[in-house]
């Protein structure tokens, strides 16, 4: 679903990423962890259409990002730390919005599904700006998958929750927002990145440093192979 090769993003003078080679496959859920810096939001906005590389290749769904991006954001969906959502709308209103962009089918029926789903059917006619941080990460998960995306981009979506709201929000996705989705979240947390998904991969000086099965790995072995990567890139 997701292959990218040789991908480079420079700024200025400054390579973030060096030449990354990562494949997704249909339906996995690969993590993608690292140290602040590393590049992971960069490679995520790459694939959200968000920002052009500088070299290489990317394929999603057997569209080539560099001339397919308006066939790849209708398979795309994006949580990250920043919400995405208008804080003076409404929820309805947010969805609303998204809903028209993407000209999604029985948008009214849609919208009340995904509010109940995400529990937050009762505010659905409440200012986004009045919400705990929580509440807008679980609206903007109904935004993300609003249209039915075959491709879920997480980018470190627990990002200033406390550990309630982060379990909540996790238990979300897991139940919401991930089944049947080819997934791909960035992380800096090492247990929350090997709890979640099949495949796990490190990113280390500018390049994927190491990747494997999580059911190979254990806590303690995996954060052994973290630092000895984040200390060679």
């Amino acid at each position: 679903m997701i292959e990218i090769r040789g991908l480079v993003k420079s700024f200025g003078h400054k390579a973030v990423l060096k030449g990354v080679d990562l494949e997704v496959a249909d339906g996995q859920f690969l993590t993608l962890v690292g140290p602040n810096g590393a590049g992971k939001t960069t490679l995520i906005r790459i694939l959200a259409t968000l920002s052009r590389a500088t070299g290489g290749t990317v394929l999603m769904d057997g569209f080539d990002l560099a001339d397919g991006s308006v066939d790849i954001r209708r398979r795309v969906g994006l949580v990250s730390h920043q919400t995405l959502l208008y804080g003076e709308l409404t929820s309805d209103e947010n969805l609303r919005f998204y809903g028209r962009m993407y000209d999604v089918p029985d948008l009214e029926d849609r919208i009340g599904a995904m509010l109940r789903q995400v529990g937050l059917e009762g505010r659905r006619h409440d200012p986004v700006r009045t919400f705990s941080r929580g509440m807008q990460q679980r609206l903007a998960i109904a935004r993300a998958i609003l249209h039915q995306p075959s491709v879920l981009l997480l980018d470190e979506p627990d990002t200033g929750l406390d550990q309630h709201a982060a379990e909540m929000l996790h238990e979300l996705l897991a139940t919401v927002g991930t089944k049947g989705r080819t997934v791909l979240m960035t992380t800096h947390n090492l247990e929350r990145g090997l709890s979640m998904g099949d495949r796990v991969a490190i990113l280390a000086g500018g390049r994927i440093a190491y990747e494997a099965d999580k059911s190979t790995l254990d806590v303690e072995g995996f954060r052994e192979i973290y630092y000895r990567s984040v200390a060679g890139g």
